[in-house]
């Protein structure tokens, strides 16, 4: 028993002497390559290559900053709005620093800096006539027709505090007016989260009657694009923990405002942080040429679904030859395939939608104005701008068939297409938000998958097992980090950031690859014309040196009301997602609910971990049916079993709703997620 308890003793001291070891190495190889985990200058390399954008773009062509300032009405000298707890939600004044600079950082791609220069314009803006716009005031603008006796409102933001302050603003200059209609252009968040800073739900009408008893009601109309509320629930719900962490890096959330942090991101300053609310939409448009005058103010609507959302619409005012463009022309290249996650949109029929517009409204449109950015006016201009954007989602489509066709895959694609000369000049159409890089991938997603015909790839190994296996190939990891260190020396960042994160994710540890591989990402970032790639590239450098920042992310906070309003086999949906599916695998049983308030009847077949609805139907053979209002399934998803029994009628086996209820457990719907990204 001594020899025993002598032996593991000796095990034990072993081990902690490797780990010391260990421990000692690792320090030992963060001094020899000069390593730190503080922020670092731009390196020679990147300070060449945005050095070169000065010989690609005309940087004395001021027309994008003209137009970002044109019509200015009133703006406060510093910008910053807070919550009601005191938490910054939105500033402007963290960009100040932008003012300081009469030439542009090395740290910052100089056109990017000039993307921000732009964004940092904002205020009261008059577009023409009675079109007014808040720009500035959150990612997105707030625009407002007048019309004979009140305000039409598009597009009412993504915080409730950011909607609200833009409206005292509006109300300060042009006087306080009634809410007579809500139109959102399309079902992302920083478009309709900010409605409950202009009408509560109660204001909303009624969606039973026509748009004219709607208008005639003396209530607000909420129009949107028809499926506008399954995609905000597929998006915000359904994949909305894993979209929001992705977001974090996209948006650089938990990045300092400042040049060698976070600039704008081609569609505005960054994403606000305050209360997100949600109004059922009481209208939605079908069709392309839907006409309606709303006080006095005539609109006619154009359909354009699967361009920048999959329910998009444009909106034509012909008394003001206006042209409201949604998020389909915004004054950079926007994306395909968003970092954040998103379904794919189609490059093709993005293009066909704004040739249409063209051949619509083109003739008579004096001004194009839109959800993002700043307006074009000039009916050359317009008509330019407007074909010049379809050419670069119509090149990019079209080109990257070709190359499929030519046998290529995604990546080799993606380091290959280069937009034609005269394209790639427009400051209108720069990369600021998507690039033509990660839009040729979404390109060849849509068409191909995946997939890229090699079989090796067909089912590789987890990222973690595969980094293990190719460090015990290379062997000696301080020679593979000296390599590296050598080759970050020569200005390769992508491949020293690549390699070493094949070292990190074989051992989070390795705090030398983990330096080395931040250091090369933070030129990368520096680099980026794209402020988006810049938040990504910074914000993996940022964890990588301080570990993960999840929980310092200042996130937007839901009030609830897009859950509450779920359709019954949205909810169903959600629940299904939520499921332990192991756990049910060998599960085999039926649950019939019947809604008595919405007239809804559901049965719910439980096979071996798959959710199978089937809606208007119950089964005989049910093992439980539940009778209850339609507002009882909020109590399931609260997993309340105490208050189910209370207030619900269950006839059965009632331990299937129990097993149901103690296996929503997949993930947390309170918090915001916290799995890590750049580390396994």
């Amino acid at each position: 028993m001594m020899k025993k308890l002598l032996s593991i003793i000796l095990v034990c001291a072993v081990l902690l002497s490797l780990a010391a070891c260990g421990a000692q190495k690792n320090t030992d190889m963060v001094a020899q390559l000069g390593l730190t985990a503080e922020s670092k200058a731009a390196t020679e390399y990147t300070v060449k290559v945005n050095s070169a954008i000065y010989s690609v773009l005309d940087f004395e062509d001021k027309t994008e900053y003209e137009f970002a300032t044109r019509g200015l009405i009133d703006a406060p000298e510093e910008l910053e709005l807070k919550d009601a707890q005191g938490n910054t939600v939105w500033s402007q004044k963290a960009y100040s620093f932008v003012d300081n600079y009469s030439e542009c950082p090395d740290t910052v791609n100089p056109s990017l800096w000039e993307n921000t220069k732009n964004n940092h314009a904002y205020g009261l803006f008059e577009v023409c006539g009675n079109i007014y716009q808040v720009r500035g005031y959150d990612m997105a603008n707030l625009t407002l027709i007048k019309g004979d006796t009140g305000w039409i409102i598009f597009d009412p933001l993504m915080s409730v505090e950011c909607t609200q302050a833009a409206m005292q603003l509006v109300e300060k200059n042009l006087g306080k007016l009634p809410v007579k209609a809500v139109i959102i252009s399309h079902p992302h968040v920083d478009h309709f989260g900010g409605i409950a800073g202009v009408i509560s739900e109660e204001q909303a009408a009624d969606s039973n009657l026509s748009l004219e008893d709607q208008l005639a009601s003396g209530l607000v109309p909420v129009i949107v694009p028809e499926h506008f509320t399954e995609h905000a629930v597929s998006e915000n719900i359904y994949a909305g923990k894993g979209m929001s962490r992705r977001a974090s890096y996209q948006y650089g959330v938990f990045l300092e405002e400042s040049e060698t942090g976070r600039v704008a991101m081609g569609i505005g300053m960054g994403q606000s942080t305050g209360s997100v609310s949600f109004v059922k939409p009481t209208y939605e448009i079908k069709a392309t040429g839907e006409a309606y005058e709303i006080d006095g103010v005539t609109m006619e609507f154009q359909m354009t679904p699967g361009t920048e959302a999959p329910a998009e619409m444009n909106v034509w005012f012909p008394e003001m030859k206006a042209l409201w463009v949604a998020e389909n022309c915004t004054a950079t290249l926007h994306n395909l395939y968003t970092l954040r996650g998103a379904q794919i949109r189609d490059g093709n029929a993005w293009a066909k939608y704004i040739t249409e517009a063209i051949s619509l409204y083109g003739k008579d449109a004096e001004v194009t104005f839109q959800s993002h950015n700043w307006p074009h006016w000039g009916n050359e201009f317009v008509n330019d701008y407007l074909a010049d954007t379809a050419a670069v989602y119509k090149f990019i489509n079209d080109q990257t068939l070709t190359y499929i066709n030519q046998g290529y895959t995604s990546d080799e694609i993606s380091n290959m297409i280069e937009l034609p000369q005269q394209l790639a000049r427009n400051w209108y159409t720069r990369q600021y938000y998507g690039t033509v890089a990660h839009n040729s991938k979404a390109v060849y997603q849509k068409y191909m998958g995946w997939y890229d015909a090699n079989p090796v790839n067909l089912n590789p190994l987890e990222p973690t097992e595969s980094a293990k296996k190719w460090v015990e190939y290379l062997g000696d990891t301080d020679e593979v980090l000296r390599m590296a260190k050598a080759d970050f020396d020569k200005g390769e960042y992508q491949w020293v950031a690549e390699v070493t994160n094949v070292l990190v994710f074989a051992d989070p540890e390795n705090t030398a690859a983990r330096l080395l591989c931040a250091d090369a990402l933070e030129q990368l970032g520096y680099q980026s014309e794209s402020g988006t790639w810049r938040n990504a590239y910074l914000s993996a450098a940022y964890e990588l040196r301080n570990g993960n920042a999840a929980e310092k992310s200042p996130n937007a906070k839901t009030d609830g009301s897009l859950a509450k309003n779920m359709t019954t086999e949205m909810v169903f949906d959600y629940i299904a997602i939520l499921l332990d599916k192991g756990a049910l695998s060998h599960e085999d049983f039926k649950i019939n609910f019947v809604f008595a308030d919405t007239q809804e009847k559901v049965m719910l077949h439980f096979n071996n971990g798959a959710l199978l609805q089937y809606e208007n139907a119950n089964s005989d053979e049910a093992d439980l049916t539940v009778t209850c209002p339609k507002t009882g399934l909020a109590l399931i998803l609260q997993k309340d079993m105490e208050k189910i029994k209370a207030s619900m009628k269950l006839e059965g086996d009632v331990t299937k709703l129990e097993l149901i209820i103690n296996n929503l457990n997949q993930f947390n719907t309170d918090g915001d997620a916290g799995f890590n990204i750049i580390e396994p």
